[in-house]
């Protein structure tokens, strides 16, 4: 199987990143190590396919504290209704799996997505199905369909942020066409 080549500048983020990896493993960011971790990430990036990051280009530091108040609040209040739920309902809770596809096919907007819902308590992404950008997301207390829509609809609200935040323009400005018919979450 021969692969395509890939650039530099493409792969320059994840090489840094396994460099800043590599000293933080070994608690030490001396000249030496950086450059063996460096030597070392070299050759983990040629040696495994690790697909490339594709970065939209684009970074809204506005959105992106907005975002991250919501996030946190979001994190608060999950963490009462947990609570909550275990103290008062304790076994009675009814969870499910829930699939929901995403607007963005992005490898980055997918894992950035995932990974917020997997950080707020009571949710956690269980699969990913990355040929139609579907989360299968394990939740607590799904009892009625409206609860199932509720779901849905705080994955893509999740999403629509991160889309705010980084995503790509043509990502934004569907998300825009989505707010102007009135489907956006």
């Amino acid at each position: 199987m021969i692969r395509k080549r890939i650039s530099l500048r493409q792969e320059l983020p994840l090489l840094v990143w396994l460099v800043v990896v590599w000293a933080a493993l070994w608690q030490d960011f001396s000249p030496g190590n950086l450059l063996f971790g460096a030597l070392i990430a070299v050759v983990v990036a040629r040696v495994f396919y690790l697909p490339p990051v594709e970065l939209s280009g684009r970074f809204s530091l506005p959105q992106a504290l907005l975002f991250a108040a919501i996030f946190l609040w979001d994190v608060l209040l999950a963490s009462f209704q947990v609570f909550g739920r275990a103290v008062f309902s304790g076994p009675r809770v009814r969870n499910a799996i829930v699939a929901v596809p995403l607007r963005s096919h992005s490898d980055l907007m997918v894992t950035a997505t995932g990974h917020v819902l997997s950080l707020v308590p009571g949710s956690l992404v269980v699969e990913v199905d990355r040929s139609t950008s579907t989360l299968y997301v394990h939740a607590l207390h799904v009892a009625t369909p409206a609860d199932v829509q509720r779901i849905r609809r705080d994955v893509r609200r999740t999403e629509a942020w991160l889309i705010r935040v980084m995503g790509s323009k043509t990502e934004l400005a569907a998300l825009r066409g989505e707010s102007v018919k009135g489907t956006e979450p």
